[in-house]
């Protein structure tokens, strides 16, 4: 289990605070199988969104499809010991190496950490300490192992790692490439999209319910990925993570001290699921967090929320999960207490702010400021759609690119911009010269930030534009959406099945 630690000082588009809220050390807990089916036979195909960097490639670096690698990431992915032994087999490293590995991020992570606390983050020291550990991984695996390590961490940032909760490939229908669409999956699956602040349930390809969610801040964003969900924890732990904003002035909770199941400093609530490292579907929130920023990296729920989720989530993974079971669990609220799913139920996560659903075109806030309210990209989404700009009345023009301007703004309200846009791609074929000699991210810090994190979007989230052109077509709307607000008992949490569209 990922062991978190801090955020290195010259990155908040990336930081392993997102490990946070998974609580990082698993507590052992009684498995309760609640029912028996067969395996899965019903996963989500790989997305063309989330493929994995090939060895020796390029880390990440354009919107929507990794992350790049940065020395918090790379630190806690070496704390993991499946990592290290995959790290042994795929890289063919000693057990030496590998531990050296540990030392030198462990080290230079400590090293930012308390330059930070003593307000020495500069950029040029922080770059000069990337590039001695740069040297020191180099000196320590060689060179031609660096860039298949760094792939190796990219590959599971994006959840393409099956044995540890990632991407799960099998038939079914993946969603269109790139933002050319919000696709409508065909099989059984989770879609979270971000900038919307809204996740589905679809049960064989048919939307059955849908939720309001609140979303990782700006500093700590939602990564992009398949993912899977094979676990529901009720009454988790959670030991915070070796970050500045735990040890906050006011804090109440210490770095690496667990905080237990039920303690009202706990915010994973009353359960959490794992979707792959290092993301959560969570509960603990208030009504006023969702539809807006909640957490360090995850999906949050308030606690009602949760529990018709993974009551839900229980039946279509094949483990049978009623009310009065999570009422038990919930009951001994220091007892954690796992529920292993039989099947296998994929989790999609989008960055998708251009879309058309149900008939009309949605631009949606930029609020991770990726430049993606661009007229290239609501061409591709018209385009998927058979509909073309030259196409739309003047009006609908005034009115589409009026709202591709008004929704390009970042969630303080700043215009996007391409040199603030987070470059994040694995588009580099193998074997190609890369770009850029540093092989970690050098994106330079906030220095305001001061650990803060952007709380609330600043102005308007979305806007709606009908086209008749596009009448009948796009993602369906929210079925039955639980959005978190007025819910006064589990017993209004039942789901109900949408007629199938036409």
């Amino acid at each position: 289990m990922l062991n978190c630690i801090s955020k290195l000082a010259i990155t908040l588009a990336i930081s392993c605070s997102v490990l946070a809220d998974a609580g990082c050390v698993e507590p052992k807990s009684r498995v309760s199988n609640t029912n028996s089916t067969a395996p899965n036979t019903n996963s989500a195909a790989t997305n063309a969104n989330t493929a994995a960097p090939a060895a020796g490639s390029e880390i990440a670096r354009k919107p929507e499809n990794a992350w790049a690698v940065t020395l918090p990431v790379l630190d806690a992915f070496l704390a993991d010991d499946a990592f290290g032994a995959e790290l042994k087999s795929k890289l063919e490293l000693t057990d030496q190496q590998v531990n050296r590995l540990r030392a030198i991020s462990r080290e230079a992570t400590t090293k930012l950490r308390d330059a930070g606390r003593e307000n020495k983050d500069d950029y040029a020291r922080a770059s000069e300490l990337r590039e001695k550990t740069e040297r020191d991984i180099a000196d320590a695996i060689g060179q031609d192992r660096v860039t298949r390590l760094l792939a190796l961490v990219a590959d599971r940032w994006n959840g393409n790692d099956v044995a540890s909760g990632g991407a799960a490939t099998a038939p079914g229908s993946p969603s269109p490439a790139g933002t050319a669409a919000l696709g409508v999956p065909s099989d059984t699956r989770i879609v979270v999209n971000s900038p919307a602040f809204r996740m589905d349930i679809f049960e064989n390809g048919q939307l059955i319910k849908s939720y309001k969610i609140g979303i990782g801040y700006p500093e700590f964003p939602l990564p992009t990925g398949l993912r899977k969900a094979d676990t529901i924890i009720f009454n988790p732990t959670w030991t915070p993570p070796d970050e500045p904003w735990v040890e906050a002035p006011g804090s109440k909770v210490e770095v690496g001290k667990l905080v237990k199941a039920g303690d009202k400093l706990n915010p994973l609530g009353v359960l959490k699921i794992p979707i792959g490292l290092p993301s959560l579907i969570h509960g603990g929130k208030s009504p006023s967090k969702i539809g807006n920023f909640a957490s360090h990296g995850c999906v949050g729920l308030t606690n009602l929320q949760a529990e018709g989720f993974a009551k839900l989530l229980a039946r279509l993974g094949g483990a049978g999960l009623t009310y009065d079971q999570i009422a038990q669990y919930e009951a001994k609220k220091t007892e954690t207490e796992t529920v292993k799913l039989t099947k296998t139920v994929p989790v999609e996560l989008r960055y998708q702010t251009i879309t058309v659903e149900d008939g009309k075109l949605h631009i949606y806030r930029d609020v991770y400021d990726r430049d993606t309210n661009t007229e290239g990209n609501l061409r591709d989404v018209l385009q998927a759609y058979g509909v073309t700009l030259d196409q739309l009345s003047k009006k609908e023009l005034a009115l589409v690119m009026t709202g591709l301007e008004q929704m390009s703004r970042d969630a303080s309200g700043r215009p996007s911009a391409p040199d603030r846009a987070v470059d994040n791609s694995n588009s580099t074929p193998a074997g190609s010269p890369k770009n850029d000699s540093k092989m970690l991210s050098n994106k330079k810090p906030d220095t305001n930030s001061g650990g803060k994190v952007t709380r609330a979007i600043k102005g308007q989230k979305e806007v709606v534009i009908p086209i008749p052109a596009l009448e009948g077509k796009g993602y369906p709307s929210p079925v039955d959406q639980d959005t978190g607000a007025n819910v006064k008992s589990r017993k209004t949490l039942g789901v109900s099945k949408q007629k199938p569209r036409k």
